[in-house]
């Protein structure tokens, strides 16, 4: 698979995530912090699936682990500050978009069966193929965090 465009997403998202006035969502969504863990959680579980695929089980994907707040503070504890997490979304984005390269074409075909919430609206309960979980994180997924995170700078001129 060519990771490019992903791997392009993930720059804008962590560059995002680095401003250093990064604020709290006025609709009482997200912190910075919350943001950087759920991506970090959605990059481990779709590497897993990926893994999944490539040895031969049949992997599911399940995004709602990475929307509960325990396990989000869990991640956010596990990581010294924003450098940290930030540091650990790096990595973690490098190790997913390294084991998307190497998906076979074979490898990027196979359905797998997806459940994908957002926030309490289901989006999605279908066989989706590797390669559409991939690059939905790409169109979709990082791009869509990327403007939750630019979205918690202070405004100017109010």
């Amino acid at each position: 698979m060519d990771t490019t465009a992903l791997r392009s997403a993930y720059e804008k998202f962590l560059e995002a995530a680095a401003a250093p006035d990064l604020g709290d969502a006025a609709d009482g969504g997200w912190n910075a912090d919350q943001v950087l863990a759920h991506v970090l959680s959605v990059d481990a579980a779709t590497a897993a699936v990926a893994l999944g695929v490539v040895s031969g089980s049949r992997p599911t994907f399940d995004n709602r682990p990475c929307l509960d707040s325990w396990n989000l503070d869990r991640v956010i504890g596990e990581h010294p500050g924003r450098a940290g997490l930030i540091a650990q979304a790096r990595r973690q984005a490098a190790i997913l978009c390294d084991i998307a390269d190497q998906l076979t074409e074979q490898a990027a075909a196979v359905l797998v069966p997806s459940f994908l919430m957002s926030g309490d609206e289901l989006v999605l309960d279908q066989p989706v193929s590797l390669a559409d979980l991939v690059k939905g994180l790409a169109e979709s997924h990082v791009p869509g965090h990327t403007q939750q995170l630019l979205d918690l700078r202070p405004t100017r001129g109010r």
